[in-house]
C-alpha cells in the first residue's frame, strides 16, 4: 500500500509535490486521471488521497464519491476552484479537508504531517526496523512497506502483541485460521516460513521469530 496517492493532472505540479512529500518519507503514487486513480486505489489502496477536482474524464467530485462508497480513507481536495458550492460540494461528499491552488507547500506539509500522526500513529507498533500499522494493514522495513497475504499479517500482529510470549501451535492457528477452518494446521508452518523470508535479515537463521521446539513460536 502506498502513503499517499496524488491525483493530479498537471505533471510539474504533481512531481513537485511528489518530490517534497518524499522528502518527508512517504511513499507517493501519482494518477494524471481520475480513472487511473480508481484503479489503482482498488489495487494497492492508499493512507491519503491528495485530489484534485479537475481532471481528465471523471472529475476529483467524482473520485471522492466513488471511494466514499467503500471505505473511509482521508481525502485532501486540492482545488484552484474557490467558490462555496465546490467546497461545500467536496466536503459534502466526505472529504476531510478543501485546500485552495496555489497553496503554501509548508502548510500542505503540515496538513499532511497532521493527519498521518492524528490517524495512524496511535494504531502502530514499531520494533527494531519493523513498523506494523494495525488501520491499515500494512508493515514497513526500514520504511519500506512489505507485501504480505491477509494471514502472514495477522499472524505477525498476534505475534508482535505478545512479545517475548511463547504462543503454541494450537492457538496461533485457532486465532489466526479459525477453529473451523479447512485448513491443514502445517499451513502455519509455511506462514512463519514466509515471514521470515520478508522480516528476517537471515531467515535461515531467525533472531525476530523463534521457534520454541515441542511447543510453538515467539517474537522477540
Amino acid at each position: 500500500m502506498t502513503d499517499i496517492l496524488i491525483v493530479e493532472d498537471n505533471k510539474e505540479l504533481a512531481e513537485l509535490l511528489c518530490r517534497f512529500l518524499r522528502n518527508e518519507g512517504y511513499v507517493v503514487t501519482v494518477a494524471e486521471s481520475g480513472e487511473k486513480a480508481v484503479q489503482l486505489y482498488e489495487r494497492y489502496g492508499a493512507r491519503l488521497l491528495i485530489l484534485d477536482i479537475m481532471l481528465p474524464g471523471i472529475d476529483g467530485f467524482g473520485v471522492c464519491r466513488r471511494i466514499r462508497e467503500s471505505d473511509n480513507v482521508p481525502i485532501l481536495i486540492v482545488s484552484a476552484r474557490s467558490d462555496k458550492e465546490d467546497k461545500l460540494n467536496g466536503l459534502i461528499l466526505g472529504a476531510d479537508d478543501y485546500i485552495e491552488k496555489p497553496y503554501d507547500i509548508d502548510i500542505m506539509l503540515a496538513k499532511v504531517n497532521g493527519i498521518f500522526k492524528r490517524r495512524y500513529a496511535l494504531d502502530e507498533i514499531a520494533d527494531d526496523d519493523l513498523l506494523l500499522n494495525k488501520t491499515c494493514r500494512i508493515v514497513y522495513r526500514n520504511q519500506v512497506p512489505l507485501e504480505m497475504t491477509a494471514k502472514e499479517f495477522d499472524l505477525l500482529l498476534l505475534l508482535m502483541e505478545n512479545k517475548g510470549r511463547v504462543l503454541n501451535k494450537e492457538y496461533l492457528f485457532r486465532q489466526v485460521w479459525g477453529s473451523d477452518s479447512s485448513s491443514e494446521p502445517q499451513t502455519l508452518t509455511v506462514h512463519i516460513k514466509w515471514l521470515r523470508q520478508k522480516i528476517e535479515e537471515d531467515p535461515k537463521h531467525p533472531r525476530k521469530l523463534i521457534t520454541v521446539w515441542g511447543v510453538g513460536y515467539k517474537y522477540v
